[in-house]
């Protein structure tokens, strides 16, 4: 296989992007949490994204149910109806009580209507790379999703589906410290952007990722100081579980 193809960023991507929606003061992956990062400003929101038993691309971050829904197991052995009936707010609090564990095609109709740009990462950690790719862009085709999308995944081979199913789409790899190989992976993949966990970032480590022409994105970030600081680095994003703090009035 020759050189992958590397789409680049989107122009609207912002420095400052609602992690799972705006995460601290709602649900996390839920419609609820993307109208609250709306309504604290942001433009853009990360999500993540899963399939169920019968291949259905729904919203959830744990491989198991039990942590963020009132289903128990894991979520590639429950199918789509019994997904749809899961209560995904009452964990967080009484308030949220009934928010629905949403699919992807009902985030795609909040997306558009609230204008949002998404970053969609691909949770392909039992191994079905090549499904969930498949499955994501038939739902943004159903969809016909005409909000920017930027593809991200720690797993490699759903990077490589990505590039094959949405080959449009911008991508970024997923680390948690920055590998010596970063940027040889990153162009294998076709990967404009690296994704790095802030608290393993460093100042000499952005310059040396921004001068191999990789943008650098940093998560999760809910100091404001630290925000500066690492924008000061040269950092094009942050995600954010409170947009509202990080996000300067306009």
């Amino acid at each position: 296989m020759g050189p992958l193809s590397t789409p680049v960023l989107p122009a609207t991507l912002p420095r400052v992007m609602g992690h799972r929606g705006a995460s601290g003061g709602a649900p996390e992956n839920t419609l609820v949490a993307f109208r609250r990062a709306t309504a604290q400003g942001a433009r853009w929101v990360e999500c993540d994204v899963r399939l169920t038993a019968d291949r259905v691309p729904v919203l959830l971050h744990d491989a198991t149910l039990d942590r963020t829904t009132t289903g128990h197991g894991p979520v590639a052995r429950c199918s789509a109806a019994d997904f749809a009936r899961l209560d995904a707010g009452s964990w967080f609090g009484p308030a949220f009580r009934g928010e629905a564990a949403p699919t992807l095609a009902a985030a795609c109709r909040i997306w558009t209507d609230l204008n949002l740009g998404v970053n969609l990462e691909l949770k392909a950690d039992s191994g079905d790379g090549e499904a969930l790719a498949t499955a994501v862009a038939q739902v943004l085709a159903a969809q016909h999703a005409a909000f920017p999308v930027l593809i991200s995944s720690f797993e490699e081979a759903a990077l490589e589906a990505a590039q094959r199913h949405l080959p449009y789409m911008p991508r970024g790899l997923l680390v948690g410290a920055v590998p010596p190989d970063a940027a040889a992976r990153a162009g294998r993949l076709g990967c404009a952007a690296l994704h790095v966990a802030q608290d393993r970032l460093d100042r000499a480590q952005v310059d040396a990722l921004r001068a191999q022409g990789l943008a650098v994105l940093a998560y999760t970030v809910n100091d404001p100081q630290r925000a500066r600081t690492l924008f000061a680095w040269g950092v094009r994003t942050v995600f954010t579980d409170h947009p509202e703090r990080l996000i300067e009035p306009a």
